[in-house]
């Protein structure tokens, strides 16, 4: 390892874990990059975001860890192809796009690769305040997240939870990602096309809206973009 600090880094391949993950490096971090493949909608163009984006990061270890399970548990519009994604634009709640405790499993994962390797940190791209309104990505459910890992871990083993972007909205963390030379053409935020992006579903509109408040360009491309929605 180069540094003495080491850190798990969950990457999904979208923009928010990606900034997050060279946070971790900015801080002084060697970074584990782990990925879940769990049935989602667009599940190989993330893999391939993931990939693309690790090839910068340079992680010392990498993850591509299989969660088929989740296929069986349905009950989100990214996993059951039989629920459509909402495109009518951003709602009040919590939308059908949830992925029922999906951080909470991918944190106890990513706790037992820390344990394994002796990792302090646990890197994970949540966002609390420019959101789609998930509860398991609020600092509250982090923090408690934290307080039962530790509790359910050996005694010499304490892993901090740490979550750069809970506090940013999509704006501030795109300038963030320019900043530290993150390839956000890399990365992959809608949830149901893997060839140009929807531009119509709460991830995309979401992502267009900070470029545009960010007085950025986005460089993937979009099948269309519904700028009332932004």
């Amino acid at each position: 390892m180069k540094n003495q600090k080491l850190a798990v880094s969950i990457i999904s391949g979208g923009m928010d874990s990606a900034v997050s993950s060279f946070i971790a490096l900015e801080m002084g971090y060697d970074v584990i990059a782990l990925h879940f493949n769990y049935q989602q909608r667009t599940q190989t163009r993330e893999l391939k975001a993931f990939r693309d984006i690790t090839k910068k990061l340079n992680p010392i270890k990498s993850y591509e860890i299989d969660l088929d399970f989740f296929a069986q548990i349905g009950a989100s519009a990214l996993i059951d192809k039989s629920i459509d994604v909402p495109t009518s634009g951003l709602s009040d709640g919590v939308p059908i796009t949830y992925v029922p405790f999906r951080n909470g499993i991918f944190l106890s994962i990513a706790t037992a690769i820390a344990e394994k390797h002796g990792a302090e940190a646990i890197f994970i791209g949540v966002v609390q305040e420019d959101s789609s309104g998930y509860p398991d990505c609020t600092d509250s459910y982090i923090s408690n997240m934290q307080q039962a890992i530790n509790s359910g871990t050996k005694n010499s083993t304490n892993i901090e939870i740490i979550r750069p972007l809970v506090h940013l909205n999509k704006s501030q963390i795109i300038q963030k990602g320019l900043e530290l030379n993150v390839a956000l053409e890399y990365t992959w935020s809608c949830y149901q096309k893997e060839d140009k992006a929807c531009g119509v579903c709460d991830s995309c509109i979401l992502r267009l809206r900070g470029f545009e408040r960010a007085g950025e360009e986005d460089k993937i491309e979009y099948e269309e973009v519904l700028n009332e929605k932004i």
